[in-house]
């Protein structure tokens, strides 16, 4: 192994030395505790010290570095405090996740660390985000995001690759090639010669290099980072390397040939740079055996602070409180429009179409929030699929009104990133539907972070959804009750442009990622007065639309309009209609006083009936409002299929078709 000094001084090398010692000597004593049960779990990244420690001491601390499972030099190195690292592994409240979370998943916005999830390849994108704002703000700086050998066989290794190339993003790619996912060598994980021969297939630079050397691995980082920066390109590291030990330590060795051991047992990243240091006379052997009692000390003194922790008592309102990050003050004008009763409006009002009214809260809140971002395929010139962002390129600039590539888990990554530089992000997913291909970054990624560690995900994703314009299964499916369930989100389905507006704005104005729904069907067809001045409709408040003494329909989106008509063509029935507007969080008071006011429920939505919101809407009456019924709750959704295309077919699919029946049955009690 050959080292070069460059332009390093000494004191410079003996730094690199302490800081690549550092989680060796930490990772030691942790297999020593885990054999004394003292921690239950650990990946080890012995071997592969070289690559942690070189690329964040080649940043400003002020870069965010997305690391994975063996990259604990990257937390040691910004200095984060060895006794709260303990804590973290531990599982114990001081940890930096309070007790939620394990090993290596948790960030910390102070030392600009980002956390992993178990699925590995999100976090590239989250650094096409940090990446991005830097870009924006034209700042001197980049974004560093880690891979394995395994995660470069993912689509969002792909999306997060592409997208930084398209938008010649400063972010630094290191693939980790250990050569082994878990058990599967690269041989099956790749045809290529190397994985950097990838970089060239989206158009960047890229290098393979040794990864045991930490001094290639810090100029080469040093190097790239002032590219990135000169050149506003993305860049991909290829490191070679190996680990000396499992996947984690209860998945042992077996599976890897003895040779490999012994073959990169000499390639040890200390012991070699070790060895040149005293052979260049730039440390003696005494100074080594002192640095080496010294970590030791401060590792031993660390872990007797880390082992002081009080048991975890938990806490019911604590952890449901950690869900969402709070709201600060009101940003724009509240309007209670709860009531059957018209709202109180100060100035003026224009009468808009739905579609009208969500354009001029994105306009609005884009001329407040300067640091606000809109993204999405064809939003700029084109003025997207619906036209909802026409004209805005040309107002507010390609900067801010970004065409993406089809790679949607990238874009709902990248504006992960861009809220941890404070930064919000409004992403047009095409269609509702599309929402599949970034699931997995809306659901473990910008839902759990704030419970995770704290951090608040600034964004809203917009969701074109419903059916009733003949698209098909592709196009106009209904899928709000996937994201219920994902507790961290807040989902919203406004009805009519007054509604439509300001909960727009609200959702901008929460620091909570926000799924808006918004549906096709409603976009010219529906219109209604609409304030001229920005304000917000209450995220979580329900809207009493009509008051009736007969039945209550529970509905919202185009449900609502369904009721209304209804109720319209049927005059001898006294119809109570409440629109939820919100979906997550329930308005559960609002919803309780619509069934004490009729005793009779009717769930209504334009989802299919299994595993529809109205399952649970039903479930939670039944459980505490049973006394106030006298009838049983009667759900109408659509066909439990596929929504399909023909025109008969479709209204024969949707809940409205069965809706009088749904109502003649429940009048029938």
């Amino acid at each position: 192994m050959k080292f070069s000094k460059d332009n390093l001084t000494n004191n410079q090398l003996i730094d690199l030395y302490k800081a690549i010692l550092l989680p060796r000597m930490i990772e030691d004593k942790m297999l020593v505790l885990l054999r004394q049960g003292k921690i239950s779990k650990w990946f080890s990244g012995i071997g592969q010290e070289a690559i942690s420690v070189g690329a964040t001491m080649a940043l400003d601390s002020d870069e965010w570095i997305m690391p994975l499972h063996r990259n604990l030099g990257v937390f040691t190195t910004r200095k984060m405090p060895l006794q709260k690292l303990f804590k973290q592994w531990q599982g114990n409240k001081d940890g930096y996740s309070k007790g939620r979370e394990r090993s290596f998943h948790f960030g910390n916005k102070e030392h600009h660390i980002c956390g992993m999830i178990s699925h590995l390849g999100p976090q590239l994108a989250i650094a096409d985000g940090v990446a991005l704002v830097h870009k924006l703000k034209k700042e001197a700086k980049i974004s560093l995001a880690f891979t394995g050998d395994g995660g470069t066989s993912e689509g969002d290794f792909h999306e997060a690759l592409n997208t930084a190339a398209v938008w010649d993003l400063p972010v630094i790619f290191i693939i980790e090639n250990n050569g082994y996912g878990l058990s599967t060598p690269t041989r099956d994980q790749y045809r290529c010669n190397s994985l950097v021969e990838k970089a060239a297939g989206y158009g960047i630079e890229g290098i393979q290099i040794d990864g045991n050397n930490i001094l290639t691995v810090f100029n080469t980082i040093k190097n790239a980072r002032a590219q990135c920066i000169k050149n506003q390109k993305p860049y991909l590291i290829e490191c070679m390397t190996f680990r000396m030990r499992g996947h984690e330590e209860a998945s042992g060795i077996k599976y890897v040939p003895k040779s490999l051991f012994e073959e990169w047992e000499k390639k040890d990243p200390i012991k070699n740079y070790e060895d040149w240091l005293k052979a260049e006379k730039i440390i003696t052997e005494e100074q080594s055996v002192s640095i080496r009692a010294e970590i030791k000390t401060h590792i031993e003194e660390e872990l007797k602070q880390g082992f002081i922790a009080d048991p975890i008592i938990p806490n019911t309102a604590e952890e449901l409180g950690d869900v969402y990050a709070p709201r600060g003050v009101n940003y724009e004008t509240v309007i209670d429009n709860s009531s059957v009763y018209a709202p109180i409006v100060n100035g003026g009002q224009t009468e808009k179409k739905f579609i009208h009214a969500i354009s001029d809260a994105l306009d609005q809140s884009m001329q407040k929030h300067h640091n606000l971002v809109l993204m999405g395929q064809d939003i700029a010139e084109y003025g997207g699929a619906f036209k909802v962002t026409e004209g805005f390129m040309e107002k507010f600039g390609k900067e801010r009104v970004r065409n993406t590539p089809l790679c949607e888990s990238a874009i709902v990554g990248a504006t992960l990133g861009m809220s941890l530089m404070g930064y919000k992000a409004m992403m047009e997913m095409q269609f509702a539907d599309f929402a599949t291909v970034g699931f997995n970054q809306i659901i473990n990624n910008l839902a759990k972070i704030h419970y995770r560690w704290g951090q608040n995900a600034d964004v809203v994703i917009r969701m074109p959804t419903g059916g009733g314009v003949g698209a098909g299964p592709f196009h106009s499916q209904s899928n709000e009750a996937w994201f219920v369930h994902t507790p961290g989100l807040k989902v919203v389905y406004p009805s009519s442009p007054i509604d439509a507006k300001g909960l727009l704005i609200a959702a901008i104005n929460d620091p909570n990622p926000v799924i808006y729904f918004e549906h096709k069907a409603l976009y010219r067809s529906i219109t209604g007065q609409v304030p001229d001045e920005a304000y917000e409709i209450e995220i979580g408040k329900a809207k009493h639309v009509a008051a009736g003494e007969d039945i209550s329909i529970v509905t919202y989106g185009a449900g609502v309009h369904w009721a209304i008509e209804y109720a319209e063509k049927h005059p001898e029935l006294s119809i109570d209609i409440l629109d939820l507007r919100t979906l997550l969080p329930l308005d559960y008071d609002a919803i309780r006083d619509a069934v004490t006011r009729t005793g009779k429920v009717l769930i209504l939505h334009e989802d299919t009936l299994l595993g529809g919101i109205g399952g649970e809407i039903s479930a939670w009456i039944t459980e505490n409002c049973f006394h106030l019924l006298d009838a049983p709750i009667v759900r109408c959704g659509s066909l439990d299929s596929p929504i399909p295309f023909n025109i008969e077919l479709e209204k024969n699919f949707m809940a409205y078709s069965r809706l009088g029946e749904t109502i003649q049955k429940l009048m029938e009690y």
